[in-house]
């Protein structure tokens, strides 16, 4: 009788939760809802995981900070046959940047940290669009900086189309740059058939011409993909549009704050909406704070966790960032998708194996991935190395008044004040890791 109330308790109380999980509200959300740390020690081995956030925790621009190298002494060692110092936690970077391939940027950790950084441990704001293969066959116009067809080809997209590529075949529907100007009789090339309808929009990050891509995108949603056609009425739905990277701005060198490409997005949004009178849909979105980032990355530490010989399960995964709006309330958000997990877990076993109906995330359960999930509990850790540079930055959040003043959040994800509040808080990257070594119960520690 006693074990039967227990779990009409259980019950009572997943059902609340997955209604509360449904609204996304607030109130759903609490950074204590695991009352353990995974506590490490009795085979040597961490049963944990890192997500590190790059610029503002690790550099500033192209400067490395300092406590950096320091912090991955702590987490790495010498590998007496390659000569190299490894990593013997599992680790993995996320990043919101898109203008790189993997292999170059774990290149460059490598340099800065001193450490050995595989392209697999490498999380880009578009490294999710990989297990998305029923746009791989499409035809796409990308956007972005870099080498972004080869990101593209790499992600698995066949058939690719640039920004700058359709501003060098029509250089007259560039208009706003006037040298780019034309005379009208190399008209001759705009005839239908010259440029397969494209299918799909990908956004990897900010462009470099921000009018040039945001002119080409307008007219391939109006035409819907058909660019050198005349439209009689405005497509509905529209193509798929694949964003990568929310972020409103982001630091680098200097004192302030930059635009980033979520600010690239919100021009696009307000002029598509002017123009249409309708509003864009984003088919997917990626990066952080999308919960499909944090999936993709608990699949590269287990995969890390495997290789480096860890039976146990990573328990506890700890998300280091700078920005509240995104470091911080995406990992806040993710530790809502495991509370869920969690309770659904408890309903599968007391109800013979009945799946909820619901899920927090809009992509997390339909995706084309498959692992053995493991983690109970993600713990966010902001540093005030980046975005916020000081524990007064963070008060801002918490402030009485108009929130909505400061919400920097895209426009998709529902403005909570409580989820861009991180569980734990410290100076810079090296004192995190000396927090969460304390809480492990593993590793050395500095006096």
């Amino acid at each position: 009788m006693e074990v039967s109330a227990t779990l009409q308790r259980v019950s009572a109380s997943a059902k609340y939760i997955l209604a509360a999980l449904k609204t996304t509200t607030c109130k759903s959300y609490c950074h204590s809802h695991r009352l353990y740390s995974s506590h490490t020690k009795e085979d040597g081995k961490p049963h944990f995981g890192l997500l590190f956030d790059i610029d503002g925790v690790l550099v500033r621009g192209k400067q490395l900070l300092p406590q950096a190298p320091e912090a991955f002494q702590k987490i790495s060692a010498l590998d007496p046959i390659t000569g190299r110092r490894e990593l013997t936690v599992p680790t993995v970077f996320v990043t919101n940047a898109g203008n790189a391939l993997r292999q170059t940027k774990a290149i460059q950790l490598s340099k800065w940290l001193g450490v050995h950084v595989s392209a697999e441990q490498v999380v880009m704001s578009h490294s999710p669009l990989k297990i998305f293969p029923q746009f791989h066959e499409k035809h796409v116009l990308v956007s972005g900086q870099g080498p972004v067809r080869d990101i593209a080809k790499g992600l698995g997209f066949k058939k690719i189309t640039t920004i700058d590529e359709l501003s060098n075949m029509f250089p007259q529907m560039d208009a706003v740059d006037h040298k780019k100007r034309i005379d009208t009789s190399l008209q001759k090339s705009m005839e239908p058939g010259f440029l397969a309808p494209i299918e799909a929009l990908v956004l990897f990050g900010e462009p470099v011409r921000w009018e040039t891509s945001l002119q080409f995108m307008i007219d391939v949603l109006v035409t819907n993909g058909h660019l050198l056609t005349s439209p009689k009425t405005i497509p509905e739905p529209h193509l798929p549009v694949l964003g990568c990277n929310m972020d409103l701005m982001w630091m680098n060198e200097t004192h302030l704050p930059r635009f980033g490409h979520g600010s690239f997005l919100l021009c696009l949004e307000t002029l598509y909406q002017k123009i249409t009178g309708r509003e864009l849909h984003y088919t997917v979105l990626t990066g952080k704070p999308s919960q499909i980032t944090y999936h993709y990355a608990e699949h590269v530490l287990s995969q890390q966790a495997k290789q480096m010989g860890i039976t146990k399960p990573l328990r506890t995964l700890y998300a280091i960032g700078d920005n509240p709006m995104t470091d911080i309330y995406g990992a806040n958000l993710y530790n809502q998708y495991l509370s869920f997990r969690a309770i659904r877990r408890v309903k599968e076993s007391t109800a013979g194996g009945t799946h909820a109906a619901h899920s927090p995330s809009s992509y997390v359960d339909q995706v084309d991935i498959t692992f053995d999930e493991s983690a109970d509990t993600m713990k966010s850790v902001l540093v005030y190395t980046g975005v916020h540079s000081k524990p007064a930055a963070v008060g801002m959040i918490d402030a009485t008044g108009d929130l909505k003043a400061i919400d920097h959040g895209h426009r998709d994800f529902k403005y909570c004040p409580e989820l861009s509040k991180p569980a734990l808080e410290v100076s810079n990257v090296f004192d995190a890791m000396e927090m969460i070594f304390r809480r492990e119960n593993f590793g050395p520690r500095s006096s």
